[in-house]
């Protein structure tokens, strides 16, 4: 059994020092994080996820939800922002069945749109983990799917504007927004050599400096992998009571 609790929340309605918790958690993995910028982003979100230890702070995510309507019609979309878990909890899925849950939940309430979740990745673990969660995303080692490429183009222009670079598909602000530090920054050449690991490094060269690699999946039973379709399920029946 995991020791780790996992928490979905209102952003809005956070416990009193929660954010700062949060910030500082953020601030010991990340360089350039301003503490005005991580403010202003939280207050664009509408769900935090938390994972904690015997009430310590070890992991969260912060989510927006809305709609869009794209040149292929309306859909719904899941959009992750700031991101981490403490590398003391890598390995954990309490934060990922948690995710699985609410966006089953969100889906129930507009079952008529498809639902998509936009991820921007700084780093290589949150890549790889896409093949973890989901079996068809993009953008992928095996080659791109059109629709999605299109989508995630759509999505990553109309929420980040110019910096937006549509030729490498990434987020590439002037000056960067937060990125990992060096320790956990670095790629192990056991995973720079393997498939996933060299085609983050060949799409997203610029990560040290904060880039990052616009990502997209369908959040939907049969493209979900084992590990969290079961709570996207439930999150459908039950909602999040």
């Amino acid at each position: 059994m995991s020791r780790l609790e996992s928490s979905i929340l209102d952003a809005r309605a956070l416990p009193a020092g929660l954010a700062a918790r949060m910030y500082a958690l953020y601030a010991v993995h990340y360089e350039a994080c301003d503490p005005q910028r991580f403010a202003s982003d939280l207050a664009g979100k509408d769900h935090v996820i938390v994972l904690e230890e015997a009430g310590v702070l070890r992991g969260f995510s912060t989510l927006a939800h809305f709609r869009f309507l794209s040149a292929q019609g309306p859909v719904q979309v899941i959009f992750s922002g700031d991101t981490l878990i403490d590398p003391g909890a890598w390995g954990e899925q309490g934060l990922s069945r948690s995710f699985a849950r609410l966006a089953g939940a969100l889906q129930a309430r507009g079952p008529q749109l498809p639902l998509y979740w936009l991820l921007i990745s700084k780093g290589h673990r949150t890549y790889r983990y896409l093949s973890v969660f989901a079996r068809r995303f993009f953008p992928h080692p095996e080659g791109d799917d059109p629709q999605l490429a299109a989508l995630a183009s759509q999505l990553a222009a109309a929420r980040f504007g110019a910096a937006y670079d549509a030729g490498r598909g990434v987020i590439a602000h002037a000056e960067s927004q937060g990125h990992l530090r060096a320790e956990l920054a670095a790629v192990p050449a056991r995973i720079a050599t393997r498939a996933d690991g060299a085609f983050f490094l060949r799409r997203n060269p610029g990560y040290r400096q904060g880039h990052e690699l616009v990502c997209l999946t369908e959040l939907r039973p049969d493209n979900l992998r084992a590990v969290v379709r079961q709570a996207f399920i439930e999150g459908q029946a039950r909602g999040l009571g």
